[in-house]
């Protein structure tokens, strides 16, 4: 079978991250976006048929926005991926409505960005199919400009790949945008749905992406100001912030968990210090460590607290030990596990960096028991 053209980053083992383009655009549409999206995320973006790489006679005449899905499901089946987070643009939108509808069982989260749940009806895409299907795409691709952006800006890539699509294919993509509507299938999505609107677009205004987060359940929504129809090429960092906060998850857990494992005393003494020289390193901290890598449900607090111990014992950092063996009993190691860590590391990291690890383990803990 003929699979669409796609372009994948990030590590494989990573969460995969399905990219929909929009009518007319190659996965380029992207290019300011997946690249920091595959940090954390196996990403595949893919190409509409007759569009970038993909072959044309993925598509005909009277296509609907379904037979995109399955293309693009069976794409996510030739590489062995079951269930994905998804986000598309447009046309690309309207295929995670699709797959959030009819295949919600595929999808761990989707955004939906200048999109719609119907485009205004079935006449101007008729209308377009047939111009195209007689004429061409040279004079739309003339037009691109007005249709995708606000006034002065463009991306001359997107608009070559406009130029160069296929015609036929490009019609059947408007025979499907023709056909599609969901609105009365809305409130049946139960997948976690993020709406990105451009405020400035005139093909998808807010307006559309506002019924859709009134209709589906739990929907968040965001406007991004001085964006038009294709966000993420214009304005791909707020596009880029708003896939990390749904995809990823806020990073106001990062304190919540940091409190949580060090202790209130020990986090509002080190706010407390901060200065506007270390202001952006107690972020990094906050959001990364603790929002990031302590919050990874692969492992358990009491690990986190072991391979801690172990590594601060490596380097010799034995104020932060002292910091992190109050923080293991906070996590629930009792002092003879604590102690088993330490032996442990004199067989790795040597005796001596064990006996001042001891040393300092055995003050904190005899201040715990004082204390308690």
């Amino acid at each position: 079978m003929t699979l669409l053209a796609h372009r994948a980053e990030g590590p494989a083992s990573a969460p995969p991250l399905l990219l929909g383009p929009s009518l007319g655009t190659s996965n380029a549409l992207w290019d300011k976006v997946a690249p920091e999206l595959s940090i954390t995320h196996r990403v595949v973006r893919w190409d509409l048929p007759g569009h970038g790489g993909s072959a044309a006679d993925l598509i005909s005449a009277g296509a609907t926005v379904g037979d995109l899905a399955d293309l693009v499901l069976a794409l996510a089946d030739s590489l062995g991926i079951e269930r994905f987070a998804y986000a598309g643009v447009s046309l690309g939108g309207a295929v995670g409505l699709h797959l959030a509808v009819y295949h919600p069982e595929r999808l761990s989260s989707f955004a939906v960005i200048c999109s719609s749940a119907h485009f205004n009806g079935s006449k101007p895409w008729e209308e377009r199919a047939a111009l195209v299907r007689r004429e061409g795409l040279g004079g739309l691709a003339e037009s691109a400009d007005a249709r995708w952006f606000t006034s002065g800006f463009t991306v001359p890539e997107l608009v070559d790949d406009h130029r160069r699509a296929d015609p036929d294919a490009y019609a059947a993509c408007c025979d499907a945008l023709a056909a599609f509507d969901l609105r009365d299938r809305l409130p049946e999505i139960s997948v976690p749905t993020l709406l990105v609107a451009g405020r400035d677009d005139p093909a998808t205004p807010p307006a559309h992406l506002r019924e859709i987060a009134d209709a589906v359940p739990g929907a968040a929504l965001v406007e991004i100001p001085g964006a038009s129809h294709l966000a993420p090429a214009q304005c791909p960092q707020a596009v880029l912030t708003a896939l990390r906060a749904h995809f990823d998850g806020p990073p106001g857990r990062g304190m919540e968990v940091r409190r949580e494992v060090l202790g209130d005393a020990h986090v509002d003494r080190a706010q407390a210090r901060q200065t506007p020289f270390t202001a952006r390193f107690q972020d990094f901290i906050s959001r990364y460590a603790w929002g990031e890598i302590w919050t990874d449900p692969t492992l358990s607090r009491r690990e986190r607290s072991m391979i801690t111990l172990t590594a601060l014992v490596a380097h010799g950092h034995y104020d932060e030990l002292a910091m992190h063996v109050r923080a293991a009993r906070r996590n629930g190691l009792t002092p003879e596990e604590i102690g088993a860590v330490l032996l442990q590391t004199a067989v790795y990291c040597g005796v001596p960096a064990a006996n001042s690890a001891f040393t300092t383990a055995q003050r904190v803990l005899a201040e715990e028991d004082g204390a308690s």
